[in-house]
């Protein structure tokens, strides 16, 4: 059994969700590589939509100013009808609230998406592997040994697939990829220049089954053009620019990139064997419609990280499994969304263009699973296992919650002054991730460790109505709401996701795990 190992993890696929993983396991302090098949990063820009979940994933990464200032807000849709061109509001613009503060979703192309990411990889000092593929793997008890197709074997101690839909990992583990790929139901995608088209709208020509979205920030749109099943596209720019102009009689050029797309629907078995994980187009494949995809790979690498160094830390193994348990579940609802919104599309129906609060990902809970019990204490507003909302608070460097929690630490907070007294003296272990406590009080001096609430809603976005711990997993969901018997509660919830402290011998020798 060989028991060194050259990393902590080793990733394959440098998309948003293999590089969403990485930098999340760089700034826990672990020994990440990062690995792609292709030449080089992708420049279509293919999934463009980022959710409101996902924009908060990347503040707390540090990378959503960038988002932001590279993308813009999605148009109202543009129907043409012959002569008439009708407006439709493809979904309602919403206005930030103290729990939500960035409601709407931002319209980013996905070869922007992962420019922002590798360029914070490249601020943590991670090179990605371009045209370096997986060839093959072999786990044992201690860790994995992957063969790279150099030739070259690296031993880590976990491998995680994030390769895509067609994942040369998945398809190692021989784990089933249960649904379907209609072969017929084809689409063309194109980035390119339209002459003559106004880019404040996102036109549709349902006659066509043609659409082209503006671009933010450039001259580009995306189009995209439902193929018949027979039909067999030439991808030379010039027939391009002849298909879509006897399609709208408008003339398109300069383009940058094209792609056929096949929409599958697939779900895989099991997000875990062994020491091997799936996540994002590895473990789930969607329809385009919703921007769910991108979204919830994005959010399957944020789950899985802290639960990787915790485990490595010394964590129980059984913390592992609970990251199939909660995001498969999710990949399940949003294959059934994005269907349900791609069925209605292709039946031209206007409700397949209709978007609302299911798509923004921001109620999506883990309520229920293997670390949120069903019998577990509740607040008005919140349970465990729900995202932790934002609020205004004060505190030193911090004016909202999001700023306490950004970082890859745990968040124990502390309303009332029992549950304030109990705050410090509550153990946690020195190995592993960090917790950072805070108190939050009202109309109180501004200390190290007290978040003032001054507004008071805090309490009320939290729903406090008496002495309360509620302490906050690094991924931004409540791990434990405690509201009597501190000690005892609080280190029986904890026991799941934090590393047990070596055991002193009798000769005051600390004994290893």
């Amino acid at each position: 059994m060989n028991d060194h190992h050259d990393v902590d993890v080793l990733i394959a696929g440098a998309g948003p969700t293999g590089s969403t993983l990485a930098a999340d396991l760089l700034r826990r302090g672990l020994r990440v590589r990062l690995i792609d098949k292709a030449p080089h990063a992708s420049k279509g820009s293919r999934a463009k939509g980022v959710q409101p979940r996902t924009q908060e994933v990347f503040e707390d990464l540090g990378v959503l100013h960038e988002a932001h200032a590279e993308g813009g807000p999605y148009p109202l849709a543009g129907i043409h009808l012959g002569p008439l061109t009708a407006p439709w509001k493809m979904q309602q613009r919403n206005r930030p609230t103290p729990d939500v503060p960035y409601p709407n979703i931002l319209l980013l192309p996905q070869h922007r998406t992962d420019a922002i990411l590798h360029r914070l990889l490249n601020r943590l000092g991670l090179p990605i592997e371009y045209g370096t593929a997986l060839e093959d793997f072999e786990q044992d008890a201690t860790g994995v040994t992957a063969t790279l197709a150099s030739g070259e074997k690296v031993r880590s101690t976990y491998l995680v697939g994030a390769d895509g839909g067609a994942s040369a990992v998945r398809k190692a583990t021989g784990l089933g990829f249960a649904g379907e790929t209609d072969a017929s139901d084809r689409t063309l995608v194109i980035d390119g220049t339209i002459d003559g088209l106004s880019r404040d709208r996102w036109h549709i020509w349902p006659r066509a089954s043609t659409g082209a979205c503006p671009l933010p920030h450039s001259d580009q749109f995306q189009v995209m053009i439902r193929l018949k099943p027979d039909d067999t596209p030439d991808l030379d720019e010039a027939a391009l620019a002849a298909r879509f102009q006897k399609l709208t009689g408008l003339r398109l050029r300069d383009m940058t990139w094209s792609s056929v797309f096949r929409p599958n629907v697939r779900l895989v078995e099991h997000y875990r064997a062994g020491r091997v994980f799936l996540a994002g187009d590895a473990a789930h494949v969607h329809t385009p419609a919703g921007a769910q995809g991108l979204n919830t790979g994005v959010q399957d690498a944020y789950n899985l990280g802290w639960k990787l160094a915790q485990v490595i830390a010394g964590a129980p193994d059984s913390l592992l499994d609970t990251y199939e348990a909660e995001r498969q579940p999710i990949a399940a609802r949003v294959l059934g969304k994005s269907s349900e919104l791609y069925a209605n599309l292709s039946r031209h129906r206007v409700s397949g263009l209709k978007r609302g609060d299911e798509e923004r990902q921001l109620d999506l809970s883990y309520r229920g699973g293997p670390l949120a019990p069903g019998h577990s204490p509740a607040t008005k507003t919140l349970h465990v296992g729900d995202r932790a909302p934002d609020a205004p608070c004060s505190a030193r460097d911090a004016r909202r919650l999001f700023d306490v929690f950004r970082g890859p630490h745990f968040t124990l907070l502390a309303f009332g002054p029992d549950a304030t007294e109990a705050l410090h003296k509550l153990t946690w272990p020195t190995d592993g991730t960090e917790l950072r406590r805070y108190a939050v009080r009202t109309g109180r001096p501004i200390d190290d460790g007290v978040l003032a609430d001054t507004t008071g809603q805090l309490n009320s976005v939290y729903g406090i109505t008496g002495d309360t711990l509620i302490l906050i997993r690094p991924d931004g969901y409540i791990a434990s709401i405690v509201t009597s018997d501190w000690t005892t509660a609080f280190t029986a919830a904890a026991k799941a996701f934090t590393p047990t402290p070596p055991r002193p011998d009798p000769e005051g020798v600390r004994v290893g795990r």
